[in-house]
């Protein structure tokens, strides 16, 4: 089992199956994250926005349940997979929580897509171009060419949305918080 990191650090998984843990780990962050944010979009009355967050968690979980079927996993493994930080603190593919705005529109939840499933793919090359171990290599690899067709894919949805207007976060009742 890998060592925990500190922001800043990175490690090396050794062996295939703790590498395909810390893939689990990314999938199950990145599906949590996105229904946490389409929780949000429906408590802010946003249901465009929200159903565009579901989509993303349901197609990270599916992404999650095709690891565990190739690893031959009827469940995640016991240890916690340390995450190699690449950039910042969040795993490489989810979303910091203050990237999203509550009036955003589909077209900026594509763009978080869009740079989640690139450092997604810079992660896994990373890996791939540091990895002592060929399975590790191979299927880091592997992961970098599905991470590199989800980029693609992301790219042909944000062709289909519509641009926000200029002022998108205009909100002329804005929430107010009082104490």
């Amino acid at each position: 089992m890998n060592t925990p990191l500190t922001p800043g650090t990175s490690a090396v998984p050794t062996t295939l199956e703790d590498f395909m843990a810390q893939a689990l780990v990314m999938e199950q962050d990145a599906a949590a994250r996105y229904t946490e944010f389409a929780d949000m979009m429906e408590t802010h009355n946003n249901p465009e926005v929200a159903e565009w967050f579901r989509r993303m968690a349901v197609i990270e979980g599916k992404h999650a349940t095709q690891i565990m079927a190739e690893m031959g996993w009827t469940q995640a493994p016991r240890h916690i997979a340390t995450l190699p930080v690449c950039e910042g603190f969040e795993s490489p593919e989810s979303t910091p929580v203050e990237d999203v705005h509550y009036l955003m529109r589909p077209w900026h939840v594509l763009q978080l897509a869009l740079a989640n499933e690139e450092r997604a793919e810079r992660f896994f090359a990373h890996l791939a171009s540091v990895a002592t171990v060929e399975s590790v290599r191979k299927a880091a690899l592997e992961l970098q060419g599905e991470e590199r067709e989800h980029v693609e894919l992301v790219k042909a949805w944000l062709l289909k949305v519509p641009h926000p207007d200029p002022n998108w976060d205009h909100d002329p009742d804005p929430p107010r918080y009082d104490e």
